[in-house]
């Protein structure tokens, strides 16, 4: 009796070990090995799709590199790199280091070009900065007929400015329309494209004709976020509507008058297009209201082209555009401390 006791107690406990040791093989780490993870999804696959997830937003974007790569990078580092040497349109050139910046100091065009692209700045940066907006105050309002004149003003910007600077010129001219009226009241006719201080003044007033529309948008959807019980509550105390425009409509939108400020400097520095249709290739009477831009056009086009001392010239438009940026943005970082 004994002894078939203890057989059976010997094979209980054998029986014991071996469930426990299924148990404890049953409950390994579900991420242990090849089996599957908390979520179903086998450790092999979780593991492959964390090494590929660092290069597939790289394949998404790499059309879009690639396009600024071809068109904006290498156009710009190799516009550095041509402002270094004396390369002209056939000839690859060499290495002549700071040789056409030093020119550039006793080059008349080249100051006659950054005076007149400094004018141009100063000329039509404030008025795209305010005008737009009093436009834009004005078509706010919700009444009948409003949408046609928010699309006439706008009509400007999408229009060629081939196109328009063409209908400023026939406007303008000695036989336009413009002339014609002012003889017809016995003003005489006025040189807008032969003068050079008017044919500048000309140029910018197209400028900022054309650029209305545009701001004209930006500011509409600043103006719509600026909450209306500010403006009743200036009402109700008295305020005036020039005193509600000071003290709650441009301090609402003075990020957004700052971006304007940016944004048209920038352009004017860079204005091209509108004197170059009304002054003519030359730049006006002596060459007088050539802008930086025209002189790298003039300078490096054509078969003896200075590609080099051009490029040089776009370097320092290139670093004035830049730190007309920097002073706007720094000039906002004061008014908010």
């Amino acid at each position: 009796m004994t002894s078939s006791s203890g057989t059976a107690s010997s094979r209980t406990a054998s029986l014991g070990k071996v469930s426990a040791g299924g148990a404890s093989v049953g409950s390994a780490s579900p991420g242990d090995g090849d089996g599957d993870g908390g979520g179903g999804r086998p450790a092999g696959a979780v593991a492959r799709a964390r090494r590929q997830l660092p290069t597939s937003p790289w394949l998404f974007a790499a059309p879009g590199l690639l396009v600024v790569g071809i068109f904006i990078l290498y156009p710009f580092v190799s516009t550095v790199v041509n402002a270094f040497t004396d390369r002209r349109t056939l000839i690859p050139g060499e290495f002549v280091g700071l040789a056409n910046f030093r020119e550039l100091l006793h080059d008349e065009m080249f100051w006659i070009g950054l005076r007149n692209s400094t004018l141009y700045v100063l000329g039509v940066v404030p008025a795209l900065v305010l005008l737009p907006l009093l436009l834009a105050l004005l078509v706010q309002r919700n009444i009948p007929g409003i949408a046609f004149f928010r699309s006439a003003f706008y009509t400007p910007v999408v229009a060629s400015i081939v196109v328009v600077g063409l209908i400023w010129v026939w406007l303008l001219d000695e036989r336009g329309l413009v002339n014609s009226l002012l003889e017809a009241i016995g003003v005489g006719r006025v040189g807008f494209l032969s003068d050079q201080w008017l044919l500048l003044l000309s140029a910018m007033t197209v400028t900022v004709w054309k650029g209305l529309g545009y701001y004209m948008i930006i500011y509409l959807a600043a103006l719509a976020n600026v909450p209306r019980e500010l403006h009743e509550a200036a009402a109700v105390d008295g305020a005036g509507a020039v005193r509600r425009f000071l003290t709650v409509t441009v301090p609402a939108v003075r990020s957004t008058m700052v971006l304007v400020g940016a944004l048209s400097s920038v352009a004017a520095f860079k204005v091209f297009s509108e004197v170059y249709l009304m002054a003519g290739p030359g730049g006006g009477p002596a060459g007088e209201d050539t802008t930086l831009v025209m002189l790298v056009q003039r300078t490096g086009t054509g078969l003896t082209g200075r590609v080099g001392y051009a490029s040089a010239i776009s370097v320092v438009v290139f670093v004035v555009t830049v730190a007309l940026m920097l002073l706007v943005l720094r000039a906002d970082r004061k008014e908010d401390a």
